[in-house]
């Protein structure tokens, strides 16, 4: 299945979604890895299967292997961090925020392509798990590795353009 074939999918009610769908891939605003990653990096968080396997398979052309694999490491430490660091940051005891995290993230420090890139893959994830202590940690880092806010705010309309889309695929299954 391809990105087009999800379009299709879409029912009339989600237009907007299926008009949006085929607008993200077209940007001059991120590089390809830094959107097939992007769109790789939320697909996998937005757990639908449809979703995930269409943007895979159209994201391979794209990415490299070692950017295919930064796209969904990045996606599995924000389930870790986002939880946990959302968690300590909404809960009224500050002391918590205090407190090391103690959780294994060795795979952010050694992503293996550039730390830029898999930075705003983790932007993207922590935008759809709805974490703002990591989406501040996030856009400080890519921000400060030069890339615009036209960058993250791209990556941010991916991220809500491919939650929406799974959100409705997931509505209209039987």
């Amino acid at each position: 299945m391809s990105i087009e074939a999800i379009r299709e999918q879409l029912p009339e009610y989600a237009k907007d979604l299926r008009l949006n769908l085929g607008s993200i891939t077209n940007t001059a605003d991120l590089t390809p890895q830094q959107l097939w990653g992007t769109m790789v990096a939320v697909a996998l968080s937005c757990r639908q299967r449809a979703l995930r396997d269409a943007v895979v398979a159209d994201a391979q052309p794209h990415l490299s292997p070692e950017a295919l694999t930064a796209a969904k490491g990045a996606a599995a430490m924000m389930a870790m961090n986002n939880v946990y660091y959302r968690s300590t940051h909404l809960m009224s005891e500050q002391e918590y925020g205090t407190m090391r995290a103690n959780l294994r993230m060795s795979f952010i420090g050694r992503p293996g392509i550039e730390k830029a890139d898999f930075e705003l893959f983790c932007l993207a994830v922590s935008a759809v798990n709805g974490c703002g202590a990591c989406l501040d940690s996030h856009d400080k880092v890519v921000r400060e590795a030069g890339l615009s806010k036209a960058a993250v705010h791209h990556a941010l309309r991916v991220a809500a353009v491919l939650h929406a889309v799974a959100c409705t695929l997931d509505a209209e299954a039987p």
